[in-house]
């Protein structure tokens, strides 16, 4: 079943065209990975599809529903989650106070917090925390946490809304190796345990090629290729455009 639709999307920030005519589709219980060079227009259409920033023109909608004009937090509560490059906790407040916090907004009593305080719903939030593999570090303030644990505590608060569809960009930015396979792994599990749906944007081409089922592929604000890892790793345009003629996508980390 296709979740999400993009069609013919364009965006231009006066004289620059960040997008244009890009279409898509992501199915339900697929991991898709959206590559480019820097410039590529990644982020642009990220926050399009967020609700952060309006198309031009085109279309994108959420299993039927339009998307276009809605806010962000409109968009939170049909069923889509987010996690950030940079991920941004509360830092003085232990880690399952930061899911506490996500589940009193899903609930809407955000603004009851002190009524509420650290009993609202603490075995829910123990449960997430425990889906991430955080558990031990419930009671841990983030300002105090290690960066990889930041990460996956981000990935919590994500999940408190039961999102059906995960936008996650550059989920494994500043993270070591070992850290990025743990953390795509994890996401992973979740979309074949939940049929959770995740569209993420990406630098590091040894965990895009392992853990997505397709690829779409941005340059200069067009999409150029999308297929699966195989069939955009033997892409000749895709090898031209994103490395350079004769290069091939073996290398880690040379895309930025």
């Amino acid at each position: 079943m296709t979740l999400l639709t993009v069609q013919n999307v364009g965006k231009s920030f006066g004289g620059v065209r960040a997008n244009h005519d890009i279409s898509f589709a992501l199915k339900s219980g697929e991991l898709l990975a959206l590559i480019g060079p820097n410039g590529a227009g990644k982020s642009t259409l990220f926050n399009i599809i967020n609700g952060q920033t309006n198309a031009d023109t085109g279309s994108v909608r959420f299993e039927g529903t339009e998307l276009s004009g809605l806010q962000p937090r409109q968009i939170w509560r049909l069923g889509v989650g987010r996690t950030f490059q940079v991920a941004f906790p509360f830092g003085s407040m232990t880690a399952i106070e930061n899911v506490q916090v996500a589940l009193m907004s899903r609930d809407r009593k955000i603004f009851n917090f002190w009524r509420w305080g650290r009993n609202y719903c603490r075995d829910e939030a123990l449960g997430l925390l425990q889906r991430v593999a955080l558990t031990d570090q419930a009671e841990k303030p983030c300002n105090y946490m290690a960066y990889g644990d930041v990460k996956r505590l981000e990935l919590a608060v994500a999940l408190a809304n039961k999102p059906r569809l995960l936008l996650m960009d550059e989920p494994t930015a500043g993270m070591a190796p070992q850290e990025r396979n743990e953390l795509m792994a994890l996401t992973k599990r979740l979309v074949l345990e939940d049929g959770l749906s995740v569209l993420f944007t990406e630098h590091s081409m040894d965990v895009v090629f392992a853990y997505s089922d397709r690829i779409v592929v941005l340059a200069r604000g067009e999409l150029i290729a999308e297929g699966s890892p195989a069939e955009v790793r033997a892409n000749a345009k895709v090898q031209e455009v994103y490395f350079g003629t004769g290069n091939t996508f073996e290398t880690e980390g040379q895309a930025s």
